[in-house]
């Protein structure tokens, strides 16, 4: 057992070291002890006072031997910080940051709190950690399912001890208040205001007027001493264009009248959504029924013993989840709210919020969701606050993220926190979920309404679900339009209000004037026709399932200079799976319509 826990150690060869010969001095203290075989009998009751005296030992010898471990992280801040030799962190300044947007520098009072000072490890340790979390996944490997802590992947991965202490010293030093360095040494989470920001960073906070709406954002990339630069990915963010909840509302689609209406709160209902003038929606046990789940839920597989974290920026009604699960038949189960800071009280985002909670718990029915939610601060999303807060506290084996922005909007900080933060959650054995996105292949344009809106802006995915460490959940939709009555009963249960009879063909999720279906129903097999036809108007949007190619993962913010992406994983293999070299999403896709 302990020859086991040390080879999460060996890239560290003197702290392993140093931890054998305290296993050694364990083993001579206890004979020491009596605690041994003698020549007549077995002694199982060593003196109370030698015991002790062997564990006062033994744990000294262990902190030294983790100290060494740490020790053994060369700093890699080897010059004195230079304010006057200067760094830009390329690719930090937010794509919408436009100067027919500016409207003007910030008040120098403005808080800035919460800020995340992304922080970036030697080669060394990323080869290591990649071998690491490969051997973490390989069944012949000693390390299989061995995961660590917090703590141990700080040791292991982050800065050394005096890189972390000058940096923190340097931000002190402009006025800067330090929140937090994360156990995993990912982050280092500080406050101050736009005036200091500009003094230590070197740009400015601006107003930003787009479509309408107000933000504060950096005009520039910032910069920082030289010597900083081998352990400062960038700082994420300097901005309030917060991501996006994966989430649109449409309506429903009329093949009658070949109009577009809003959706009805029911299940199994009239309407004319189908031939058949019935509309039916998915409720908890459809979808068990349709899944195969039953089987599983009858085994007793229902989630019991399991915890699930939900990211969120809003606060939401628990009775809200106790309806729910009291009208689909769901056994009771309060969701537990857990506030990062200050409460963000109840905002726009309930929805996804709402969606998020219930539907995690409704197919894990017995599990513990645990919703994380912090209030967004002026330059920091508290989306990502609340990832941090999951992740790096060790809160649940899954944990579920359903908001994005395409990889440009990112950034390449932005980028990099997001992969640092998911290799993280997967060295200690959390598998995280992220939704790919609602916007089809063009995840940086984003509807707004019912009016015509092509895309504009190219290929692009979401930044928070394309990096290799996550699973990326897609959608997709039921291909029943013309024999619904194959599928779904016309009443609903009066229990659980399930309607569907079992398994249903699927197809690409693609609500927009391109769906294939339309060509069944009197309209043109010409999408670009039919993304013409005044009947299809309110169609003309990308909403759609997310997926594409990882591509802008370091950008100066022009699509046409944007590079990199994601190179494929090894395990990314399969049919259907593009031979394109880029990590492409999604990995898995069920029923989101």
């Amino acid at each position: 057992m302990a020859q086991g826990w040390l080879t999460r150690w060996t890239k560290y060869d003197e702290g392993a070291r140093l931890i054998r010969s305290c296993l050694g001095v364990l083993r001579a203290l206890v004979r020491a002890t009596g605690w041994c075989e003698d020549s007549k009998e077995k002694s199982m009751h060593p003196a109370p006072a030698a015991l002790a005296r062997v564990s006062v030992v033994l744990g000294l010898l262990i902190v030294a031997a983790l100290a060494t471990a740490q020790n053994n992280i060369q700093p890699l801040i080897v010059h004195p910080v230079d304010e006057t030799q200067l760094v830009t962190l390329k690719g930090n300044t937010h794509p919408l940051v436009r100067p027919q947007s500016d409207h003007g520098s910030a008040p120098p009072d403005l808080l800035m709190q919460r800020m995340l000072l992304v922080l970036k490890r030697s080669e060394e340790q990323e080869s290591a950690l990649r071998k690491l979390l490969d051997d973490q996944q390989d069944k012949a490997s000693s390390n299989y399912h061995k995961w660590l802590t917090p703590e141990q992947f700080g040791r292991q991965f982050g800065p050394a001890d005096q890189d972390i202490q000058t940096v923190t010293s340097w931000l002190q030093m402009h006025g800067f208040q330090i929140g937090q360095v994360t156990k995993g040494r990912t982050v280092i989470e500080f406050s101050g205001t736009a005036a200091q920001v500009q003094e230590a960073l070197h740009t400015s906070i601006h107003k930003f007027v787009v479509k309408g709406e107000e933000h504060w954002a950096n005009a520039s990339d910032p910069q920082i001493p030289s010597a900083l630069a081998p352990v400062v990915a960038g700082v994420h963010t300097l901005h309030n264009f917060y991501k996006k909840p994966m989430n649109h509302f449409v309506g429903m689609y009329s093949k009658a009248t070949k109009q577009l209406k809003r959706a009805q709160p029911q299940f199994t209902f009239p309407g004319g959504c189908d031939l058949d003038n019935n509309c039916y929606a998915l409720v908890p046990y459809d979808f068990a029924a349709i899944y195969n789940v039953l089987p599983l839920w009858n085994a007793g597989i229902d989630g019991i013993g399991e915890t699930i974290a939900i990211v969120g920026r809003t606060n939401i009604h628990i009775q809200d989840a106790r309806d729910f699960r009291s009208l689909f038949g769901l056994p009771a189960n309060d969701p537990e709210i857990i506030l990062n800071g200050p409460d963000p009280g109840i905002n726009g985002d309930e929805p996804e919020a709402d969606i998020d909670v219930q539907w995690s718990g409704a197919v894990a029915k017995n599990a513990k969701i645990k919703f994380v939610t912090s209030e967004s601060t002026e330059t920091t999303d508290g989306v990502d606050l609340s990832a941090v807060y999951i992740v790096d506290s060790n809160l649940a084996p899954v944990m579920s993220e359903s908001y994005g922005a395409c990889e440009l909007a990112f950034g390449t900080s932005g980028n990099q926190f997001y992969a640092a933060l998911w290799q993280q959650a997967a060295a200690q054995g959390i598998t995280v979920f992220i939704s790919s996105g609602d916007s089809g292949s063009a995840g940086c344009d984003r509807n707004r309404g019912f009016v015509p809106q092509p895309a504009q802006l190219g290929l692009a995915v979401n930044g928070i679900a394309s990096t290799p460490f996550n699973v990326a959940v897609g959608g997709t939709d039921f291909n029943d339009p013309f024999n619904p009555q194959t599928y779904w009963n016309t009443s609903n249960d009066p229990t659980t209000q399930a309607s569907a009879k079992g398994y249903i063909p699927e197809i690409t999720w693609d609500d927009s004037c391109t769906n294939f279906l339309f060509s069944q129903i009197g309209f043109s097999t010409n999408a670009e026709t039919n993304c013409n036809d005044p009947n299809l108007l309110g169609l003309v949007f990308t909403i759609g399932a997310g997926g594409g190619a990882s591509n802008c993962t370091t950008n100066s913010q022009q699509l046409g200079t944007c590079s990199g992406g994601y190179p494929k994983p090894s395990w990314q293999t399969g049919p259907g799976v593009p031979s394109d070299g880029k990590r492409d999403l999604p990995d898995v896709s069920l029923f989101c319509e």
